[in-house]
């Protein structure tokens, strides 16, 4: 058994391949439940939730036997985004929060995400005791302390009413038209629900999933679908939410679409503004545009960066005090409402300012030029790691050169797919596509 087993964002896998396999769940969640039930006594309780993934059901089971083979009394949510999983843990007082999602990942990946008590992901300490006891043997309980398993028909509602009190109760989006892609996931009921209950008129789509669209040509990766949605229904704005509802992006009324970058900036701005941006900073990861970092520098603030993942931007802001922060693929951190990104909060956030403010979308989603940024991905046979390759150090280090004053490089390997990802910012477009493509094949011949 391969000791590390967590990623960037809990554990991620191809669908009944190792580690997304039913006996390796089980153990997973015997494990998870060894780890919070030290005391040994009973009570300990656990909250389940999962996308739409037809894998969802199978591990779901599996890490339920494995939770209650250790004496943790588990509560199924059903299909409910990541920051539900997040918020219920904390409010229904249990020790331990999973959530079964591949996030953005087609249909035949998978995850298990772990959150604490308090509502954020687990540290990394806390990852390790976990692996650690999956190495060993690990004891089940005897027969009088096996715990209990039962569904949960309310959690979905009462994320859906705590989700609709982080906006001033007046505000109302009467005379609102919105297009909310749920890209076939998590969110599927409860984001359509939410809106409409506040009073928007609501144009669903993604919102029929079978197990294997998910993310399929929808949601926040592709939102060419709610773009056409937003042209065709002339809709005042669009949402598109990704898998598990963590992530957005947003279309303005003219079909525009507006990443993390544009958003945060927005918030940034309107925050500090109003006297309530903590720390004078955005917490954002090294793939966010260099024209945030120039926007936010004329406005008196700063941008500090981290590795990509919200976990590790999550991890600054907790230390730093920060109440800002997320990602460029749409990852909306509002500390002050949610432990994680939260599609849902963040776009509820933003109709409030379309309301408050009385602009149309297009007037608070640009914010900034962004500067000229291009993204390959390329794909990796098992087993490669062409970043070690000597002509690959060799080919970025000449590249690296060659946009030194102009832009900037970031070259890594993804922490949750069998990907390098090669990114450039540069406003020389010409140089830029050919520093891309010319890492990425130096990269793919070498992978």
């Amino acid at each position: 058994m391969t000791a590390k087993i967590f990623g960037t964002d809990g554990i991620r896998g191809t669908a009944n391949t190792y580690p997304m396999t039913a006996d390796m769940a089980l153990r997973i969640g015997a494990a998870a439940g060894r780890h919070f039930r030290r005391d040994g006594h009973n009570g300990h309780r656990v909250v389940i939730g999962k996308d739409t993934r037809r894998s969802g059901y199978m591990l779901e089971n599996a890490l339920t036997a494995g939770l209650t083979s250790t004496g943790m009394n588990v509560l199924l949510l059903g299909p409910v985004p990541t920051p539900a999983v997040a918020f219920l843990t904390r409010s229904m007082r249990a020790d331990l929060g999973i959530m079964i999602s591949a996030s953005h990942n087609p249909h035949h990946d998978n995850g298990i995400k772990f959150f604490g008590p308090d509502g954020f992901k687990l540290d990394n300490a806390s990852e390790a005791d976990i692996e650690r006891i999956l190495a060993g043997e690990i004891q089940p309980v005897k027969p009088l302390n096996i715990g209990r398993a039962k569904r949960i028909d309310d959690g979905p509602g009462r994320y859906v009413e705590y989700a609709k009190t982080t906006i001033p109760r007046a505000t109302r989006l009467t005379g609102l038209k919105v297009v909310v892609d749920c890209a076939n996931g998590a969110a599927y009921k409860v984001a359509p629900e939410a809106l409409w209950e506040l009073g928007a008129e609501v144009i669903p789509i993604g919102n029929t999933p079978d197990g294997y669209n998910i993310n399929l040509a929808c949601g926040s990766t592709s939102p060419q679908a709610a773009v056409d949605a937003v042209q065709h229904h002339g809709a005042d704005l669009g949402i598109c939410l990704d898998g598990d509802a963590d992530r957005l992006v947003l279309i303005d009324e003219m079909g525009r679409v507006a990443d993390g970058d544009q958003i945060m900036a927005l918030f940034a701005r309107l925050w500090s503004e109003a006297g309530r941006l903590t720390g004078g900073a955005l917490i954002a990861t090294v793939m966010s545009n260099l024209g945030l970092e120039r926007y936010l520098e004329g406005i008196g603030l700063a941008l500090e960066r981290t590795q990509v993942g919200d976990r590790h931007v999550v991890e600054r802001m907790r230390a730093g005090g920060f109440n800002l922060g997320g990602e460029q693929s749409g990852h909306i951190v509002m500390s002050d409402y949610a432990t994680t990104g939260d599609g849902l909060v963040a776009s509820l956030q933003f109709l409030a300012t379309m309301v408050t403010s009385d602009k149309p979308a297009s007037a608070l989603l640009r914010s900034f030029d962004p500067v000229p940024q291009l993204l390959e991905n390329v794909k990796l046979n098992a087993g490669a790691v062409p970043l070690a390759n000597a002509d690959v150090q060799t080919v970025i280090r000449t590249q690296e050169q060659r946009i030194n004053g102009q832009g900037r490089l970031l070259i890594r390997a993804s922490g949750t797919e069998p990907l390098i990802r090669v990114m450039a910012e540069c406003e020389d477009e010409v140089m830029l596509r050919d520093v891309v493509a010319t890492i990425a094949e130096a990269v793919r011949k070498a992978g």
